[in-house]
Protein backbone atom coordinates (compact mmCIF):
# COMPACT_ATOMS: atom_id res chain seq x y z
CA UNK A 1 0.00 0.00 0.00
CA UNK A 2 1.17 3.50 -0.86
CA UNK A 3 0.44 5.02 2.54
CA UNK A 4 0.62 8.65 1.40
CA UNK A 5 -1.81 7.99 -1.47
CA UNK A 6 -4.17 6.16 0.87
CA UNK A 7 -4.09 8.99 3.44
CA UNK A 8 -4.95 11.56 0.75
CA UNK A 9 -7.91 9.42 -0.37
CA UNK A 10 -9.10 9.13 3.24
CA UNK A 11 -8.82 12.90 3.70
CA UNK A 12 -11.06 13.44 0.64
CA UNK A 13 -13.52 10.78 1.84
CA UNK A 14 -13.85 12.57 5.18
CA UNK A 15 -14.35 15.90 3.39
CA UNK A 16 -17.14 14.26 1.35
CA UNK A 17 -18.96 13.53 4.59
CA UNK A 18 -19.40 17.29 5.07
CA UNK A 19 -21.73 17.31 2.03
CA UNK A 20 -24.40 15.81 4.29
CA UNK A 21 -24.51 19.16 6.14
CA UNK A 22 -25.26 21.31 3.06
CA UNK A 23 -29.01 21.92 3.05
CA UNK A 24 -30.77 22.62 -0.23
CA UNK A 25 -33.95 24.63 -0.72
CA UNK A 26 -35.89 21.58 -1.96
CA UNK A 27 -37.96 19.62 0.54
CA UNK A 28 -38.22 15.83 0.58
CA UNK A 29 -41.36 14.36 -0.96
CA UNK A 30 -44.29 14.01 1.40
CA UNK A 31 -43.69 17.53 2.78
CA UNK A 32 -40.55 16.44 4.59
CA UNK A 33 -37.57 18.44 5.76
CA UNK A 34 -35.12 20.09 3.37
CA UNK A 35 -32.86 17.62 1.61
CA UNK A 36 -29.10 17.82 1.84
CA UNK A 37 -26.59 17.74 -1.01
CA UNK A 38 -25.58 14.12 -0.37
CA UNK A 39 -29.19 12.95 -0.56
CA UNK A 40 -29.66 14.97 -3.74
CA UNK A 41 -26.56 13.39 -5.31
CA UNK A 42 -27.62 9.86 -4.36
CA UNK A 43 -31.10 10.46 -5.79
CA UNK A 44 -29.64 11.79 -9.05
CA UNK A 45 -27.38 8.75 -9.41
CA UNK A 46 -30.32 6.37 -8.98
CA UNK A 47 -32.42 8.43 -11.41
CA UNK A 48 -29.58 8.39 -13.95
CA UNK A 49 -29.51 4.60 -13.91
CA UNK A 50 -33.30 4.32 -14.13
CA UNK A 51 -33.96 7.02 -16.73
CA UNK A 52 -30.89 6.99 -19.00
CA UNK A 53 -32.94 5.35 -21.76
CA UNK A 54 -34.66 8.74 -22.23
CA UNK A 55 -31.44 10.58 -23.02
CA UNK A 56 -31.37 12.07 -26.51
CA UNK A 57 -27.96 10.44 -27.01
CA UNK A 58 -26.43 7.26 -25.69
CA UNK A 59 -24.54 8.02 -22.48
CA UNK A 60 -21.94 6.20 -20.42
CA UNK A 61 -24.24 5.53 -17.46
CA UNK A 62 -21.46 4.81 -14.94
CA UNK A 63 -19.63 8.02 -15.89
CA UNK A 64 -22.86 10.04 -15.66
CA UNK A 65 -23.67 8.51 -12.27
CA UNK A 66 -20.22 9.47 -10.96
CA UNK A 67 -20.67 12.95 -12.43
CA UNK A 68 -23.96 13.54 -10.57
CA UNK A 69 -22.64 11.95 -7.38
CA UNK A 70 -19.78 14.45 -7.22
CA UNK A 71 -21.10 17.55 -9.06
CA UNK A 72 -22.11 19.37 -5.86
CA UNK A 73 -19.04 18.45 -3.78
CA UNK A 74 -17.87 22.03 -4.39
CA UNK A 75 -20.77 23.24 -2.24
CA UNK A 76 -18.89 21.97 0.83
CA UNK A 77 -16.87 25.20 0.53
CA UNK A 78 -19.06 27.32 -1.76
CA UNK A 79 -22.46 26.62 -0.18
CA UNK A 80 -25.70 25.94 -2.04
CA UNK A 81 -26.87 28.74 -4.35
CA UNK A 82 -30.64 28.75 -4.75
CA UNK A 83 -31.52 28.27 -8.41
CA UNK A 84 -33.90 31.25 -8.45
CA UNK A 85 -31.66 33.71 -6.57
CA UNK A 86 -29.90 35.78 -9.25
CA UNK A 87 -27.51 37.44 -6.79
CA UNK A 88 -26.27 34.10 -5.42
CA UNK A 89 -25.93 32.77 -8.96
CA UNK A 90 -23.60 35.63 -9.96
CA UNK A 91 -20.90 34.69 -7.46
CA UNK A 92 -21.40 30.92 -7.60
CA UNK A 93 -18.99 30.11 -10.50
CA UNK A 94 -15.99 31.75 -8.81
CA UNK A 95 -16.78 30.31 -5.36
CA UNK A 96 -17.23 26.85 -6.87
CA UNK A 97 -14.04 27.05 -8.95
CA UNK A 98 -12.01 27.84 -5.83
CA UNK A 99 -13.73 25.01 -3.98
CA UNK A 100 -12.97 22.55 -6.80
CA UNK A 101 -9.28 23.49 -6.66
CA UNK A 102 -9.08 22.83 -2.93
CA UNK A 103 -11.30 19.77 -2.66
CA UNK A 104 -10.10 17.82 -5.68
CA UNK A 105 -6.55 18.91 -4.77
CA UNK A 106 -6.82 16.77 -1.62
CA UNK A 107 -6.71 13.60 -3.72
CA UNK A 108 -3.74 11.88 -5.34
CA UNK A 109 -3.00 13.75 -8.57
CA UNK A 110 -4.46 11.16 -10.96
CA UNK A 111 -7.79 10.92 -9.14
CA UNK A 112 -8.00 14.64 -8.39
CA UNK A 113 -7.33 15.56 -12.00
CA UNK A 114 -9.92 13.09 -13.26
CA UNK A 115 -12.66 14.18 -10.85
CA UNK A 116 -11.99 17.88 -11.36
CA UNK A 117 -12.18 17.34 -15.14
CA UNK A 118 -15.47 15.47 -14.66
CA UNK A 119 -16.82 18.42 -12.63
CA UNK A 120 -15.66 20.85 -15.34
CA UNK A 121 -17.35 18.68 -17.98
CA UNK A 122 -20.59 18.89 -16.00
CA UNK A 123 -20.25 22.66 -15.67
CA UNK A 124 -19.72 23.11 -19.42
CA UNK A 125 -22.77 20.95 -20.17
CA UNK A 126 -21.64 20.00 -23.66
CA UNK A 127 -21.03 16.21 -23.63
CA UNK A 128 -23.97 13.76 -23.82
CA UNK A 129 -23.22 12.74 -20.21
CA UNK A 130 -23.14 16.35 -18.96
CA UNK A 131 -26.34 17.21 -20.81
CA UNK A 132 -28.16 14.27 -19.27
CA UNK A 133 -26.66 14.97 -15.84
CA UNK A 134 -28.13 18.49 -16.07
CA UNK A 135 -31.52 17.00 -16.94
CA UNK A 136 -31.38 14.92 -13.77
CA UNK A 137 -30.16 17.90 -11.72
CA UNK A 138 -33.12 20.00 -12.89
CA UNK A 139 -35.75 17.26 -12.94
CA UNK A 140 -35.18 15.91 -9.42
CA UNK A 141 -35.98 19.12 -7.48
CA UNK A 142 -38.92 19.83 -9.78
CA UNK A 143 -40.28 16.33 -9.16
CA UNK A 144 -39.93 16.69 -5.38
CA UNK A 145 -41.47 20.15 -5.46
CA UNK A 146 -44.39 18.88 -7.53
CA UNK A 147 -44.93 16.01 -5.09
CA UNK A 148 -45.27 18.66 -2.37
CA UNK A 149 -47.93 20.65 -4.22
CA UNK A 150 -45.44 23.16 -5.61
CA UNK A 151 -44.82 24.70 -2.19
CA UNK A 152 -41.14 25.42 -2.83
CA UNK A 153 -42.21 27.58 -5.79
CA UNK A 154 -45.25 29.21 -4.20
CA UNK A 155 -43.45 30.12 -0.96
CA UNK A 156 -40.83 32.06 -2.96
CA UNK A 157 -43.08 33.50 -5.68
CA UNK A 158 -41.32 31.66 -8.51
CA UNK A 159 -42.81 32.18 -11.98
CA UNK A 160 -42.90 30.26 -15.26
CA UNK A 161 -40.26 32.42 -16.94
CA UNK A 162 -37.73 31.59 -14.18
CA UNK A 163 -38.38 27.86 -14.54
CA UNK A 164 -38.14 28.06 -18.32
CA UNK A 165 -34.88 30.04 -18.12
CA UNK A 166 -33.37 27.52 -15.70
CA UNK A 167 -34.36 24.70 -18.06
CA UNK A 168 -33.50 26.38 -21.37
CA UNK A 169 -31.07 23.54 -22.23
CA UNK A 170 -32.95 20.61 -20.65
CA UNK A 171 -34.43 19.48 -23.96
CA UNK A 172 -30.90 19.08 -25.33
CA UNK A 173 -30.35 16.25 -22.85
CA UNK A 174 -33.79 14.64 -22.99
CA UNK A 175 -36.70 15.88 -25.06
CA UNK A 176 -38.99 13.28 -23.46
CA UNK A 177 -38.20 14.22 -19.86
CA UNK A 178 -38.40 17.94 -20.71
CA UNK A 179 -41.88 17.34 -22.19
CA UNK A 180 -42.90 15.71 -18.90
CA UNK A 181 -41.40 18.60 -16.93
CA UNK A 182 -43.44 21.07 -19.00
CA UNK A 183 -46.57 19.15 -17.98
CA UNK A 184 -45.54 19.63 -14.33
CA UNK A 185 -45.11 23.36 -14.95
CA UNK A 186 -48.58 23.62 -16.48
CA UNK A 187 -50.19 21.69 -13.64
CA UNK A 188 -48.56 23.98 -11.08
CA UNK A 189 -49.69 27.09 -12.96
CA UNK A 190 -53.25 25.75 -12.95
CA UNK A 191 -53.02 25.09 -9.20
CA UNK A 192 -51.60 28.54 -8.56
CA UNK A 193 -48.33 27.33 -7.06
CA UNK A 194 -46.35 28.79 -9.97
CA UNK A 195 -46.97 32.28 -11.34
CA UNK A 196 -47.82 32.46 -15.04
CA UNK A 197 -45.35 35.24 -15.83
Amino acid sequence: MDRERFERQIRFILELDREKNILRQTHLSGHGRRENDAEHAWHLAAMTFLLSEYSNQTVDVAKTMLMVLLHDVVEIDAGDSYAYDPEAQKSAPERERKAAERLYGLLPEDQGTYLKALWEEFEKGESPEAKFAHVMDNFQPMLLNHSNGGQDWSSRGVCRSQVEERNRHTGEGSEEIWAYMKEIVEQNIQKGSLKDE
